[in-house]
């Protein structure tokens, strides 16, 4: 890989600089040029341990516990039942029983000189069970159901549309890392930066001083010196507080330790944009949740009709019932049956369900459009701010080397006592700026392109 190198070279003898002030911006150590292979892990990471994904993940699971759920009611259904009673007064029955046989009782009983057929008293039944049980096994299987054929279907399309849902937390979480890197990347050069040109001027304060000491320069050189290492120095708290700071959030983005240390990829060209297809938001998942959306709205709409199709089950009882506590032969039963339930009028709720969903159609395909419209149009714009991007980052390369030939050029003045510090300290100047611009137009075209990969969905999801 390419590697960045910042080489900061003073020298000094006696009143005047012997050897260029920055004799190299940036050194190229020549690699094969490979895939950045530590931000890829950082993303692997990412992807693995934040918190948000793994909210979406669980509910992702909750919509697969749905599915089996909607699958299990097409499977029997066996209930234990059971019921007691004890009861006293109430409605009754009489039921003349004496009136009935005590006559052909006493008949047979004179008959057969015997008192074998006793009196009888009438009875008084009491129509609630009393000290009476009735436990069952009770097993129901649905036959012909529409409304669980529908809810199936449509728990398997929640189930799709979560995994959309989670696909496009993954895709915007790669490009919330992907910014987060190059910020911090960006942020450490520039504190690079801001170190070699400190250490730079701090050089050039000291051969001032001297320089003025032995009445060679006058106070003005000594005073800019001065006042340049303070600003650098200034300049390079805030760029080592704005580098902390990338490191909190891009460290927050893996749920990792906001100390925890980055290990940073060589990064010095511009990234590649042939494998960007363009005009292409086909496969981002807002349009796919929406075409999801579509069919499920389909389901829902065939869940309203399903009550023009009767509803047949079947079910058998196991059981036993009888009178305190009886348990024989006798108590002993099994009971089936066939149910058929059909509605044949309500009001017209249906017919109001079914508009519903109708509606609701309506309005998805209206926010399908405007959605594709939305995402194409983001996608241009992400393009254009890419190619914008690309363009500063060339000018920026040119500024550079402007810069670089023109503090040269005032360098050589300078040793010759042409010019004054004063002239070279704008040189210098220029030359710092231009490498701190050049640091951003590079990785501003990193950001531009991880805005471009999300807008057109072409990072590949594992």
């Amino acid at each position: 890989m390419f590697k960045l190198i910042t080489v900061i070279k003073l020298q000094s003898k006696n009143r005047v600089f012997r050897s260029p002030l920055l004799v190299a911006l940036f050194i190229v150590t020549v690699h094969p040029l490979s895939a950045q292979n530590r931000l890829d892990e950082y993303i692997r990471e990412g992807l693995a341990s934040n918190q948000s994904i793994k909210q979406q993940t669980f509910i992702l699971d909750k919509n697969m516990y749905a599915l089996k759920e909607a699958k299990s009611m097409f499977l029997p259904d066996v209930s234990f039942l059971t019921t007691y009673t004890k009861a006293d007064g109430g409605r009754t029955i009489d039921f003349p029983t004496g009136d009935l046989l005590n006559g052909a009782y006493a008949t047979l009983n004179q008959l057969t000189g015997t008192n074998s057929f006793p009196q009888l008293k009438n009875q008084r039944i009491l129509l609630n069970p009393d000290n009476f049980y009735d436990a069952k096994f009770r097993t129901s299987l649905p036959i012909l159901n529409a409304e669980l054929i529908y809810n199936k279907r449509i728990k398997l399309q929640q189930v799709d549309l979560q995994k959309a849902e989670v696909l496009l937390y993954k895709r915007e979480l790669v490009k919330e890392i992907k910014t987060a890197y190059y910020n911090y990347v960006k942020a450490i050069n520039a504190t690079e930066i801001y170190q070699s040109s400190l250490r730079l001027v701090e050089e050039g304060q000291r051969i001032n001083t001297a320089l003025f000491n032995n009445s060679k320069v006058n106070r003005t050189a000594v005073i800019r010196s001065t006042n340049e290492v303070s600003k650098i120095n200034a300049s390079l708290i805030a760029a080592t507080k704005t580098a902390a700071s990338a490191r909190y959030y891009f460290n927050f983005l893996l749920n990792r330790s906001s100390a925890d240390s980055i290990l940073l990829d060589d990064i010095i060209a511009l990234p590649e944009q042939e494998d960007l297809p363009a005009d292409n938001v086909s496969g981002r998942e807002e349009l796919a949740k929406l075409r999801i959306a579509k069919d499920i709205n389909k389901n829902l709409n065939g869940l309203a009709k399903s009550y023009l199709i009767p509803k047949i089950g079947t079910y058998l009882d196991l059981g036993s019932q009888a009178f305190n506590w009886q348990f024989d032969n006798h108590s002993r039963y099994y009971f089936w049956g066939v149910s058929l339930e059909w509605n044949l009028f309500s009001s017209g709720k249906n017919s109001y369900k079914i508009k519903q969903t109708n509606a609701d159609r309506q309005s998805i395909a209206a926010q399908t459009d405007y959605v594709e419209q939305q995402l194409t149009t983001e996608l241009k714009v992400r393009q254009n701010e890419m190619q914008s991007a690309v363009a500063e980052y060339k000018a920026a390369q040119s500024q550079l080397q402007t810069a670089q030939t023109y503090y040269d050029d005032v360098l050589k003045l300078y040793k010759e006592g042409m010019v004054i510090y004063i002239e070279l300290l704008d040189a210098q100047n220029q030359l710092i700026n231009a490498r701190l611009n050049a640091n951003i137009a590079l990785f501003d075209t990193w950001i531009a392109h991880a805005a471009v990969e999300r807008a057109n969905a072409s990072f590949t999801i594992q």
